[in-house]
């Protein structure tokens, strides 16, 4: 019997062997109950081109400070910061991975503003 964290990891494997074949920079996800992170990976892997996540101190006070990272606001707010970062790091294409996450709420939230700021998957 495999654990919840297990299972998760299993299906992001997958996926990250896919995403590894195509060779684009990919936008990988992470989710605690408190923060959210967004990271751009270089196509070959051995480059963190860009990063954003809620516990960065200036997009804490943006949020309002008393730790409202683990929302859809805030997954909003972290997916518009990657797409100006990654934009600014040069890339404009990636391939989201979201790490065996559900496309749903805060992951969907994250990836549709990033969309919207300009990044495309």
């Amino acid at each position: 019997m495999l654990t919840k964290k297990e299972q998760r990891l299993r299906r992001a494997r997958q996926t990250r062997i896919r995403i590894a074949q195509q060779g684009i920079a990919r936008l990988t996800v992470n989710r605690t109950n408190l923060h959210i992170y967004a990271t751009v990976i270089s196509g070959d892997g051995s480059k963190v081109l860009a990063s954003a996540s809620t516990a960065e101190a200036d997009v804490r006070a943006a949020l309002g400070g008393s730790g409202k990272g683990g929302n859809a606001a805030a997954a909003q707010a972290i997916g518009k910061r990657i797409a100006e970062k990654a934009k600014a790091a040069g890339v404009e294409k990636v391939a989201f991975d979201r790490a065996g996450f559900a496309y749903h709420g805060r992951v969907k939230a994250l990836a549709d503003a990033a969309r919207e700021a300009g990044l495309q998957f």
